[in-house]
C-alpha cells in the first residue's frame, strides 16, 4: 500500500478537517459521482437519490473525523453511500435481492462466463436492451453491476463499501450477468 501519510486521500481529508476553503466543495465533486450511481442504482428515484446523496455528504462531512484510512476514501464514502440507501431501502420495505435467489448455493469463484457485455452491446437499440434489463435487476445487484462495470471497483473495494463477502459478490454478478444475457437474447432474438 502507498504511503497513507502522502496521499491524496490524507491531504483531502486533512483540508477539509482544517476546515480549507473549498476543501469539502472539492471532496464532494470528486465522489459525488459514486455516490449517485450507488444510491441511483438502489433506490431508483431520482428525488429520493437526489436527497440521499446529500444526506451522505451530510453523514461524510460530519464523521470525516472518524475516516482512519485503512481503506480508500472511495470506500469508506461508498459504505457510507451504500449504508444510506440500504436504511432507506429497508425503511420502505423493498427487498434488495429476488426471494427467489439462493444466496447459499455455491459461490462462482470466478465473474467470467464467456460472455462479453460490452460487445454485445456494441448497437445502440441493444444497449437500451440492457440498460432495460439492469433496470429489472434488483436493487442490489444493480449496484454491484453499476460497481464492478461502471465505477471499475473492484471486488475487495466492493466488499468493504457492502459488507458482503468477496464470493457473494462474484456470485451476484455471475447471476446478473445470465439474466442479462438471457434478457437480451430474449428481446434481440439472437443468442448471446
Amino acid at each position: 500500500m502507498d504511503d497513507i501519510r502522502s496521499s491524496p486521500d490524507r491531504e483531502l481529508v486533512d483540508a477539509v478537517l482544517a476546515n480549507r476553503p473549498g476543501a469539502f466543495e472539492c471532496l464532494v465533486r470528486e465522489y459525488q459521482g459514486l455516490c449517485w450511481h450507488i444510491i441511483q442504482r438502489m433506490v431508483r428515484n431520482p428525488e429520493d437519490a437526489r436527497e440521499l446523496c446529500q444526506d451522505t455528504f451530510l453523514r461524510v462531512h460530519q464523521c470525516l473525523h472518524q475516516y482512519r484510512y485503512e481503506s480508500a476514501l472511495k470506500s469508506w464514502i461508498g459504505r457510507v453511500a451504500y449504508t444510506i440507501a440500504l436504511r432507506h431501502l429497508q425503511h420502505k420495505r423493498i427487498p434488495l435481492v429476488d426471494n427467489g435467489s439462493d444466496d447459499d448455493c455455491a459461490l462462482v469463484e470466478s465473474i467470467g462466463d464467456g460472455f462479453d457485455l460490452e460487445a454485445a452491446c456494441a448497437d445502440e437499440e441493444t444497449q437500451r436492451h440492457l440498460h432495460a434489463a439492469i433496470e429489472q435487476l434488483p436493487p442490489l445487484q444493480r449496484t454491484l453491476l453499476t460497481l464492478y462495470y461502471l465505477e471499475e471497483t473492484t471486488i475487495p473495494e466492493i466488499a468493504r463499501i457492502t459488507g458482503l463477502a468477496s464470493g457473494t459478490i462474484k456470485s451476484h454478478l455471475f447471476r446478473s450477468r445470465l439474466r442479462l444475457r438471457g434478457a437480451l437474447e430474449a428481446r434481440t432474438g439472437v443468442a448471446a
